[in-house]
């Protein structure tokens, strides 16, 4: 075999044009599908990093008849379910969240996770060093306690082996270390920092909070439990909680339930059909390189034709020509691999400025050993399947007629000509697919772009501040802040409008409220509908160019008058009044689910519809904006718009707010128009990768496509002499060739055209307003498909056609 190799190796460099053109094929093909694979290997196959992960299950509630299908689960859920289902050996709660490090000196804003005590033995992860917390760190209490990632215990304490019992600055009080975690420990995509007890108080467990869901719950199954017997008892439990349930009937009529999903499955399950599409892209694009290739090497070993038979004269078996031929289709394949994969690291860093990132588990892409042996393996595999149709080729070929290298082919020249012309059909089908399922991604992405978001996100920077619990526990405290922050970023320069929210749209952060109406209850199977709910100040609908339809705005004042006021978009008041005035009609959305007069708020204005969590998302949700001070929350988003570009006045913010409270950080500073981007990461990056892959499947079927009517061009010179001497015409010639070409190419179309609406209709659940295959979709793919495979057929058919018969019959 080492012979063979060596052999290969010889041949390959006497013909530097064919080593190169396929040592490029493979390369792309395996370097794209390796990128690809490094994704699909991190996000959906690679074990978590915890003990048994297969047993670990998320469990949260659903209320479709709300329109709220996932949500959270909340306090009074853990501690109803921990002791009573039996499935779960074990069930914790996790909530990120964020918080303030350090003194006056050097504050910064950092991300941490809220957890019961159970959280850490679920995961099956131990504590480097130190020990858990315990239930009676869920109250409140003067003392407060971390554990330490391994990197914060790195940046914070110099890796110092006594830091348990140490203390740092939390949102201003001091945090004892109880704990620091393995090196290797990560939570899913949680960037948390240092992890904190899901300290509450003790009202936050009565049944009355039972449909407050704010938590991540995560579980593991009971040893021999199946995920369908704990999805059984868990609906045994809701059903006999229910009738103890303070509104029971409400969230019946909601359609109240509770799903167990594997926790894996279930954190990915919205990118994992993004990704098999694109896998699925990849394999096509290997498929058509390796056809490709099949299709040049069955060229080459009909011009060796001669060479193979003068081996076989002379005593070469059939096995060591075969030997031969493999040791040639490995060497390119494995060298190709090693190219792919050099390749593939580029493209993977390349993914990181497609916002790869952002996905579920997209922050530990990487290239390991077993993706890099995925590859080369697969480049193997490639090299077996090429050898495969040479092998044939060789083997069938009539040892008379290859030792008269000029000889007219026979029955097994007309079936290796089938074969190459099946290739080019498959190249052609294939390619339409891919450059199909591209246009319908691209057109999708399209129409999400042109879909309006409902406010101008031009000049708004906007910026996470969160106020330490330490020096703002009380809303009075909290608004007297944001009274003096307010006018202080007013007045730098450039600046127009100044406003904060709550939950700022695309920034992930958004939340679904049921909204009780003043004479409206719940009949028999109705629902409330759970819609957006959210505080801000008077300047939000300026600085954001939502339009004011009816009525007025919110105004400063009104985060100190009772009755509380509140403002509905245009979705709002058509659902609950339709054709009627909305001003002044009554509801209760700070506390629901039941209307209760005492803390209802009274409709003043009306305003345009926008988006909150993505561009493709329905108009009809409708969201109800409230005063600041009715949740006084402590963390909000600031809304700045300004004359000059949004981000030249972002030091000057942090200046702002500095001056005001030196232990104050602002974070997450980004543009609108950023987080709008941002949002769409998990449309652009598929379309831009689809279509990479579309331009590099048209390259290689046009590659291909002209490398097999050159080959009959040559091989069929002296008959072209002979007709043209008989008075044949250059443009018979050219439309003899051309025609032939056409027929392939039309073969390859129908092909195609099934594959691609097979395409379509797998991929409807990603597509935005796209049908399964539009006819301005199927057209231009045609076009673009046309056009490629015509250019290819036109130069050696023109080649053909520009042929001196003289010259033709003197070569023979």
């Amino acid at each position: 075999m080492l012979s063979d190799l060596r052999i290969a190796l010889r041949q390959l460099i006497k013909t530097p044009g064919f080593a190169a053109t396929a040592l490029a094929t493979l390369a792309l093909c395996i370097g794209a599908n390796l990128a690809i694979y490094a994704v699909v290997d991190a996000i959906l196959l690679k074990s978590l990093p915890f003990g048994d992960p297969g047993r670990l299950v998320t469990i949260y509630n659903c209320y479709p008849g709300a329109g709220v299908n996932r949500a959270a689960a909340s306090i009074p859920n853990y501690f109803d379910r921990r002791n009573a289902v039996k499935a779960f050996s074990s069930i914790a709660l996790y909530q990120d969240g964020s918080t303030l490090v350090g003194g006056s000196q050097s504050p910064s804003r950092v991300s941490l996770g809220r957890v019961t005590p159970e959280f850490f033995s679920t995961l099956g992860v131990p504590l480097a060093m130190g020990t858990a917390f315990t239930d009676s760190e869920l109250t409140y209490g003067p003392d407060a306690e971390a554990i330490l990632t391994d990197g914060f215990w790195h940046s914070h304490f110099a890796a110092d082996p006594n830091v348990i019992g140490r203390t740092f600055l939390n949102d201003g009080y001091p945090t004892k270390v109880i704990g620091v975690l393995p090196r290797s420990f990560h939570y899913l995509s949680s960037k948390a920092e240092f992890y904190r007890p899901a300290s509450h108080d003790l009202s936050d467990r009565q049944p009355m909070n039972r449909h407050s869901n704010n938590y991540d719950m995560v579980a593991r199954l009971a040893p021999d439990v199946t995920l369908a017997q704990a999805q059984a008892q868990m609906d045994s439990f809701n059903a006999v909680q229910a009738k103890s349930d303070p509104f029971g009937q409400i969230v019946k009529g909601a359609g109240y339930h509770t799903i167990v999903a594997p926790l894996r499955e279930d954190h990915v399950r919205d990118v994992k059909p993004t990704l098999t599409l694109l896998q699925s892209g990849g394999l096509f694009l290997l498929l058509i390189g390796a056809v490709n290739l099949a299709n040049l090497l069955l060229i080459r070993a009909s011009a060796r034709s001669k060479e193979v038979a003068v081996r076989q004269a002379l005593g070469a078996s059939g096995a060591r020509i075969a030997r031969g031929v493999l040791g040639e289709t490995l060497l390119l394949a494995l060298c190709g691999g090693l190219l792919g994969v050099l390749l593939g690291a580029f493209a993977i860093r390349l993914f990181g400025t497609l916002g790869i990132n952002q996905l579920p588990l997209g922050a530990f892409v990487s290239l390991d050993s077993r993706v890099v042996f995925v590859a080369l393996a697969g480049s193997l595999l490639v090299g077996l399947l090429l050898a495969a149709p040479v092998i044939w080729f060789s083997r069938h070929s009539n040892l008379a007629h290859g030792l008269h290298s000029e000889g007219r082919s026979g029955t097994s020249g007309r079936a290796a000509q089938r074969l190459r012309h099946g290739f080019i059909v498959a190249q052609i089908a294939l390619a339409f697919v891919l450059l199909a399922g591209s246009g319908l991604l691209g057109l999708s992405l399209k129409r999400v772009l042109d879909s309006p978001v409902g406010f101008r996100p031009e000049n708004v920077l906007t910026g996470r501040v969160g106020l330490p619990w330490g020096g703002y526990k009380e809303t009075p405290g909290r608004l007297a802040f944001v009274e003096r922050l307010l006018p202080a970023i007013r007045s730098i320069p450039g600046v127009t409008k100044v406003a904060i929210n709550t939950d700022m749209p695309f920034s992930g952060n958004v939340n679904d409220s049921a909204v009780a109406i003043e004479g409206r209850p719940p009949g028999p199977g109705d629902s409330l509908r759970a819609h957006y709910v959210k505080s801000v100040t008077a300047d939000y609908w300026a600085a954001m160019g939502i339009p004011l339809l009816r009525g007025r705005l919110l105004e400063d004042g009104d985060n100190h008058r009772k009755p509380t006021v509140c403002v509905v978009d245009q979705a709002f008041a058509e659902r609950y009044w339709p054709g009627a005035d909305p001003l002044g009609r009554r509801i209760e959305s700070a506390q629901g689910p039941t209307f209760e007069s005492d803390k209802a708020e009274t409709i003043v204005g009306v305003v345009g519809n926008a988006k909150q969590m993505e561009r493709s998302e329905g108009s009809d949700h409708g969201t109800v904006y409230l005063p600041y001070s009715v949740f006084g929350s402590p963390s909000f988003y600031l809304v700045v718009k300004t004359q000059i570009p949004a981000q030249a006045v972002a030091p000057m913010i942090q200046r702002t707010i500095s001056g005001l409270d030196p232990v104050l950080a602002v974070d997450d500073l980004r543009t609108m128009q950023g987080r709008i981007d941002d949002s769409l990461v998990g449309r652009r990056s598929p379309a831009i990768l689809a279509g990479i892959f579309a331009a590099l499947a048209l390259l290689l079927a046009g590659i291909g496509t002209y490398g097999v009517l050159a080959y009959a061009v040559s091989r069929r010179r002296r008959e072209i002499g002979v007709r043209m001497a008989l008075g044949a015409l250059p443009q018979q010639v050219l439309a003899q060739f051309l025609g032939s070409g056409a027929v392939l190419l039309g073969i390859g179309v129908a092909i195609g055209a099934l594959g691609a609406w097979g395409t379509g209709r797998a991929m409807q659940g990603m597509l935005f307003q796209v049908g399964t295959f539009p006819l301005g979709v199927l057209a231009a793919t045609t076009a673009v498909m046309a056009l490629v495979v015509f250019l290819s057929m036109f130069l050696p058919s023109s080649r053909a056609a520009r042929i001196n018969p003289v010259d033709a019959l003197r070569d023979e």
